[in-house]
């Protein structure tokens, strides 16, 4: 089965599945989807929660014999598996058995951001077979606005139109962003109908340091600015993972650019052909003149365990990592 995140809560009602494959390029779609699915599964009795991270190396025999020796007297348990941007041979391998034969009392649940051209995997072709996939799909510009309107409308706060396209132009694409910005708006108090005038000044007075001013200034080479928008940013009550989202965002582009560029003549070529936003060019350009492509993936590796960190997929400073690929991608090394 093949769903949308709009068409999951209704599948969610006529009763659970077994497993569960979340998906897609949106973040933010795929940690709403995967909420609704442990809401009704601790519902339905589902009262233990077991979250892996798969990475190189993962020890599958190691999961494997431990759900299967699972108590006669466990409780039923959400058994959560947490993918990073690609699934090598050997996970592929595991995960397809894992969704036509899904251990006993456990409700599987797998989830990570997936490019829509890996989308065709045996694996996950398995799970829409056998069980449940759930495909993200990214907001065009043009409806961006609806759908902040529509968000805003459930939380009881009306926008104009205007307004609304001044949001979607503020956040480039980037739904978490986008849900920050629909956050601030219904808890200002600006009203039921809420204008472009109140709009920008509820940005203007937040806007001192933003995510994506972070990501241009590393991007472009400059240290010491990123060190000090991150320093706001943390000061101000901002959380890592979108930070790492924006960075990353980055990144990835970076490294399809990056690959574009083994058969394009010109980065502008590359830019055009990966749909790079037009506002995010600028630092992508500047990063694929800087780094190579062994630098690129080991900045998205340190990238990944930033996001582990932050997430407590793994003990330690998430801000500290983040501080230190911020300036990694400025071009400095901090000292330990």
């Amino acid at each position: 089965m093949r769903l949308s995140p709009e068409s999951l809560a209704a599948a969610l009602e006529r009763g659970l599945r077994s497993a569960y494959l979340v998906t897609g390029v949106e973040p933010l779609l795929i940690a709403e989807s995967c909420d609704a699915i442990r809401a009704r599964a601790r519902a339905a009795g589902f009262d233990d929660r077991e979250v892996h991270f798969i990475e190189r190396g993962f020890r599958w025999h190691d999961l494997l014999a431990a759900t299967n020796n699972l108590s006669l007297f466990a409780q039923r348990r959400i058994l959560e598996l947490r993918l990073p941007g690609t699934v090598d041979a050997e996970s592929a391998r595991m995960l397809q058995g894992l969704a036509e034969k899904p251990p006993a009392d456990t409700l599987l649940l797998v989830s990570g951001v997936i490019e829509r051209r890996n989308l065709k995997s045996a694996w996950i072709g398995a799970f829409e077979k056998a069980a449940t996939l759930v495909v993200t799909e990214p907001v065009p510009r043009r409806e961006l606005p609806a759908w902040i309107s529509g968000r805003l409308a459930i939380r009881k706060v009306g926008i104009e139109r205007d307004a609304a396209e001044f949001v979607a132009d503020r956040v480039e694409g980037n739904l978490l962003a986008a849900q920050q910005e629909i956050e601030r708006i219904a808890l200002s108090g600006s009203g039921d109908n809420v204008t472009l005038e109140q709009v920008a000044a509820l940005v203007n007075d937040s806007a001192r340091f933003d995510v994506f001013e972070l990501a241009g200034a590393a991007f472009a080479g400059q240290p010491a600015r990123a060190l000090r928008i991150l320093a706001g940013l943390r000061a101000e009550g901002e959380e890592p993972p979108l930070i790492l989202w924006a960075l990353t965002s980055d990144l990835r582009a970076v490294s399809r650019v990056a690959k574009r560029l083994e058969t394009e003549r010109s980065v502008e070529q590359a830019l055009r052909a990966e749909q790079v936003w037009a506002n995010r060019q600028a630092p992508v350009r500047a990063a694929v003149q800087r780094f190579n492509r062994a630098e690129i993936d080991s900045l998205l590796l340190a990238a990944g365990r930033a996001d582990l960190l932050a997430k407590g997929g793994m003990r330690g400073d998430a801000w500290g990592a983040l501080e230190a690929l911020v300036a990694r991608i400025a071009g400095v090394r901090l000292a330990a």
